[in-house]
């Protein structure tokens, strides 16, 4: 029987063992694609709307508003607030629009009267009022709540600008601001507390836990408008995307008194 020829061996194991490859050190990445943004989530993989956190869009632009969130018609969100009423510290009903539509004011809404976050932002806004008063701008807090908590927030924080309560929370519902238990508690809300606290600011616990405070009114997060004069003419519109978000007041200088 013929004897059988040897298997041949691979090139490459004939050769003996291959050699180490040289270790190549990966290509570095470029730091703003490191980056990440407050939310721990890489830029790169953030939605536009977390990485363009606000937008302002000069008031020559007519039917265009610049927004924290979101960029829509002016029409649109004014046709939104017709039918929504708020009430004055005497009670009286007043349509909303009508609070802009014959002046150009500042509108700010609160999360809820006792809220030691919307006491400061109450006060980062009175700073500005006499920059306000002098281009002829009037300045507005509006808060989920009923009249007599208005009237509270109006004698404890002095605010000198006009007070008005939305018992339904129809105007926050009009302007689709956040709302739950995600925008309330975050980390940057707790710390923000903190140094309120640190600074001499107080929550009005009496107030915070008033039954229309705790069933719905205090979930809501805030926000800010500049509109007027004229119903449609609304200039910059801020919605907080968690609680104690303030707007940048030089952005509200600019959209309000330029």
């Amino acid at each position: 029987m013929a004897a059988r020829a040897p298997l041949a061996m691979p090139r490459a194991a004939a050769a003996g063992p291959r050699p180490a490859a040289t270790p190549v050190a990966p290509r570095p990445t470029a730091p703003c694609l490191r980056a990440r943004g407050t939310s721990g989530v890489p830029l790169l993989h953030q939605r536009p709307a977390q990485r363009a956190h606000r937008l302002l869009l000069p008031a020559a632009r007519p039917g265009a508003i610049g927004s924290a969130a979101e960029a829509a018609p002016a029409g649109a969100l004014s046709q939104k607030l017709q039918g929504v009423e708020v009430f004055d510290l005497s009670g009286k009903a007043v349509p909303i629009v009508d609070l802009w539509k014959d002046r150009k004011a500042v509108i700010a809404f609160a999360r809820h009267f006792g809220c030691v976050l919307c006491r400061k932002r109450a006060d980062l806004l009175a700073e500005k009022q006499d920059v306000m008063q002098a281009a002829g701008v009037a300045l507005v807090l509006i808060g989920p709540g009923s009249v007599d908590q208005a009237k509270a927030f109006s004698e404890q924080t002095k605010f000198k600008g006009d007070v008005y309560a939305d018992p339904t929370h129809s105007s926050y519902d009009a302007l689709e601001f956040a709302f739950g238990l995600f925008s309330t508690f975050t980390p940057a809300a707790g710390l923000k507390i903190i140094q309120l606290y640190r600074e001499g600011y107080r929550q009005d616990w009496e107030l915070s836990f008033e039954k229309n405070t705790r069933t719905k009114g205090g979930w809501y997060q805030g926000g800010l408008l500049v509109a007027g004069p004229g119903i449609d003419n609304i200039l910059y519109i801020h919605k907080d995307k968690e609680a104690g978000d303030d707007p940048d007041m030089q952005d509200v200088l600019r959209a309000c008194c330029s």
